[in-house]
C-alpha cells in the first residue's frame, strides 16, 4: 500500500520467487481497491503446531510475508491449534496419529515467538482457529461438508494414490481442507500464502469464499525447500531440517552438510534480498571467481546471523574448521557429570552413556550410531565390544561429525 510504488512495482515485488500466482488479474484489481479505499491487504498464511520447532523450511513463507509487510499489508496468521489435532493429510501416505489439545498447546506456545524473527509484530494479526471451531456445534459442520463434494476431494494426487493403492484415508482428513478453506471466510482473507503443496487446500479457501458471498481470495505458492540431503522437503522427522532455534554450531554444521547444488537455492529463498544474491553467485561461480566452500561458509554465515549474530557465525566458523580442517575437538563443548554411584568399577555402559551425554536419544539410537563408526571416545573409534566406558578421569564422546561431549565422573 505505497503510494510512491506503481501499482506495476508493486506486483512486481509479490510475484518474486512464487511457483505460482492464481491470478495476477485479481491480484492487481485488489491492489488497486487497496489504495483506493487507503486499506492494506489482509494476507492469510496458517502453521499448523504439529511440532514445537520450526526450521528453515518454514521460513521461506515468512520471508515472502514480511517482504509484503514492507510494502504496507497486514498479515493474519492463523496459528491451526484445531486443525493440527488432525494433521494435514497433504502427501501422508498414511493416516497420522491425531494430537490431544494438551499436545498441540505446548507445541503452539513458542510458535509467535520464533514467528517474530522474521515478521513484523505490528503488522501481524495471530488468530487461533479454535476460536471458532470450538465454537461449531454438530449442525454446523454438516453446513460446512454439505459445500464441498468427495469427487472434488479425490482430485487431490495424495487421496487419489491412497485410493488407487487401497490405503485407508479416514474421513476427518477429508474434512481437514474444508476446515482450512474455511478459516479464509472466517479472516475474509485477500491473499492466502502457502508452499505449492498446499494449492488444493488454498483453492478450497476460494471456493469456500465464493458460497459464502464474498470476492475469493488470490493464491500464491512457493517452492518447497530441500532438506541438508538435498532430496526430501525439510522436515524434523526426516532427520534434514535446521531448525532456527537450532545453536550457532549447528546451524553452521548443517549448512556446510548440503549438496553444492543447494547453495544457491538456500541463498534465494532463507536469506534477505536473496534473488539478488543467488543470480550475483551463480555469476562468480561460473567465472570461477569463487570457490564453492567458500560460498558455503558465506552461506552459513548469513543464517547464523539471522537467527543468532555475526559473532556467534564467526565463532561457528571457527569451531567447524578446528573440527574438520584441523581435525580437533572444539573448545565450547556441553559438559556432562556422571555421580560416582551410577558407576560400576569405575565405569558405565556405553550405551546408556551416550544416552545421558545428549548424544543420542535413545539406546537404540546410540546402538546404531556405534554400528555405523560414528562414535568415538578420546579420539579412538569404538565398536558394540566396548560395553563399558572408564571414567577414572575426563573422557571426551564424539558422536558423528558435529556432537561433542566432555564427561566427567562427579
Amino acid at each position: 500500500m505505497q503510494k510512491n510504488r506503481s501499482i506495476k512495482d508493486e506486483l512486481k515485488i509479490f510475484q518474486e520467487g512464487l511457483a505460482e500466482l492464481i491470478s495476477p488479474d485479481e491480484l492487481e484489481k485488489k491492489l488497486s481497491s487497496s489504495r483506493e479505499k487507503g486499506a492494506p491487504l489482509r494476507i492469510k498464511y496458517g502453521a499448523d503446531p504439529t511440532s514445537k520447532d520450526l526450521h528453515l523450511g518454514h521460513t521461506v513463507p515468512l520471508r515472502k510475508l514480511r517482504s509484503l509487510q514492507d510494502l504496507g499489508h497486514r498479515v493474519i496468521f492463523i496459528v491451526g491449534d484445531f486443525t493440527a489435532r488432525i494433521g494435514d493429510p497433504t502427501q501422508q501416505t498414511e493416516t497420522r496419529k491425531m494430537l490431544s489439545p494438551a499436545e498441540v498447546e505446548a507445541n503452539a506456545a513458542t510458535y509467535q515467538e520464533q514467528v517474530f524473527r522474521i515478521l513484523n509484530r505490528s503488522q501481524t494479526e495471530v488468530v487461533y482457529n479454535s476460536k471458532w471451531f470450538d465454537a461449531m456445534r454438530p449442525q454446523d459442520f454438516l453446513a460446512l461438508a454439505a459445500k464441498y463434494t468427495v469427487a472434488r476431494l479425490l482430485e487431490r494426487d495424495d487421496f487419489q494414490k491412497r485410493f488407487q493403492e487401497n490405503r485407508p484415508i479416514a474421513l476427518v482428513e477429508f474434512l481437514y481442507p474444508l476446515f482450512q478453506g474455511y478459516d479464509s471466510v472466517v479472516v475474509r482473507s485477500d491473499i492466502e500464502l502457502g508452499g505449492t503443496d498446499q494449492k488444493f487446500n488454498l483453492l478450497v479457501g476460494r471456493d469456500f469464499q465464493r458460497a459464502y458471498g464474498q470476492e475469493p481470495q488470490v493464491v500464491m505458492t512457493l517452492p518447497i525447500i530441500e532438506g541438508t540431503d538435498g532430496v526430501q522437503k525439510m522436515s524434523k522427522s526426516l532427520g534434514n531440517a535446521v531448525g532456527i532455534q537450532d545453536a550457532p554450531d549447528e546451524i553452521f554444521g548443517k549448512i556446510m552438510s548440503i549438496p553444492d547444488a543447494l547453495m544457491l537455492r538456500y541463498f534465494r529463498y532463507l536469506t534477505e534480498d536473496g534473488s539478488a544474491k543467488a543470480a550475483a553467485f551463480e555469476k562468480e561461480l561460473k567465472d570461477g571467481k569463487i570457490h564453492p566452500r567458500d560460498l558455503k561458509v558465506r552461506l552459513a554465515k548469513e543464517i547464523v546471523t539471522l537467527y543468532h549474530n555475526s559473532e556467534a557465525a564467526e565463532n561457528a566458523r571457527r569451531a567447524f574448521d578446528k573440527v574438520f580442517r584441523e581435525k580437533e575437538i572444539p573448545d565450547n563443548i556441553p559438559e556432562v557429570t556422571v555421580p560416582k554411584d551410577l558407576l560400576e568399577g569405575g565405569k558405565m555402559e556405553t550405551l546408556a552413556l551416550l544416552v545421558r551425554a545428549g548424544l543420542a536419544s535413545s539406546r537404540s539410537e546410540a546402538r546404531r550410531q556405534i554400528e555405523q563408526g560414528s562414535v568415538r571416545v578420546n579420539q579412538q573409534k569404538i565398536d558394540l565390544e566396548r560395553t563399558a566406558i572408564a571414567l577414572d578421569g575426563e573422557v571426551v564422546i564424539q558422536c558423528g561429525k558435529r556432537k561433542f561431549a566432555r564427561i566427567r565422573p562427579s
